[in-house]
């Protein structure tokens, strides 16, 4: 068991930078923190950072509610050697994080340097493409679908929120550390990226000339990259005319479109390869 070191009793003006990243930094301050090597995330809750640990990240702190070190984190603690794990009251790590832990433990990690796209899809016949997706909390429901309903990875343009942010790993109890992604570039117009991957596309958008998700020809695909859009516009036009297949799901009661997240628990469901 690492030695707890209770905030309470630490000098305010000067705290230990591995206390410190918690209240000073905000998360694109993280991110660059060491710039130019990858830079820092904070990890939220047990569960987050147990598969954060098992994905391979590298741990500089902790910072946790008493009841945590013998409770929910209490395995995780006994596997760690030589990282402060720092201990407070609500009053006390609301005080330096300026927010209320929604599952009492924070870790602070060291990212790693991301994947090439044509690296992780190596053998993959299921992907999605994030374009423009800039909700944190979209992200990590995507995410955590993904993981579950068969995508193998997830590509996201660079306009997207990182899924490493404290609030997209935390929706996503973790599953950013289970299911391989990485940044593409500024824009997926060019679907010509995708077929040079060996994937055709399926945009989901709600135009004219769209096919149902129920289409006999995607779930016969060999491989296939589902592309979802930004939450208020949806995906680019050029996006959607390069696409190999414009999709949609059918909908009742005059309800014309569903939010990104549940949009892609839809479609990966039924868009998953059936022979697994």
């Amino acid at each position: 068991m690492p030695e707890l070191i209770s905030v309470s009793s630490l000098d305010r003006t000067n705290l230990p930078e591995e206390l410190r990243v918690y209240s000073c930094s905000s998360e694109p301050q993280l991110l660059h923190y060491y710039e130019p090597e990858p830079g820092l995330f904070i990890a939220e809750s047990p569960k987050v950072i147990e598969r954060a640990l098992a994905g391979g990240y590298e741990p500089i702190s902790f910072l946790m509610y008493p009841d945590h070190v013998t409770g929910e984190a209490a395995g995780i603690l006994q596997r760690i050697q030589g990282v402060p794990v720092f201990i407070g009251d609500e009053a006390n790590i609301v005080d330096i994080t300026g927010f209320k832990l929604i599952r009492g433990a924070l870790c602070a990690m060291k990212r790693k340097i991301l994947p090439a796209p044509e690296d992780i899809v190596i053998g993959k016949s299921r992907i999605t493409v994030l374009e423009n997706v800039t909700n944190p909390t979209n992200i990590g429901a995507v995410f955590r679908s993904a993981a579950a309903l068969g995508m193998e990875a997830v590509l996201l343009t660079d306009n997207c929120c990182d899924p490493l942010y404290r609030r997209s790993s935390r929706v996503s109890m973790g599953t950013v550390f289970q299911i391989p992604w990485t940044f593409t570039g500024t824009s997926l117009a060019d679907t010509g990226k995708l077929k040079a991957l060996g994937f055709s596309s399926a945009a989901m958008a709600l135009i004219q000339d769209s096919v149902g998700i129920d289409d006999s020809r995607l779930t016969s695909e060999e491989r296939l990259a589902v592309i979802l859009g930004n939450e208020g516009y949806g995906l680019d036009r050029t996006t959607i005319d390069k696409a190999d297949y414009t999709v949609y799901i059918p909908m009742f009661n005059d309800v014309d479109s569903l939010n990104v997240a549940a949009s892609s628990a839809v479609a990966f469901w039924q868009l998953r390869k059936r022979n697994r």
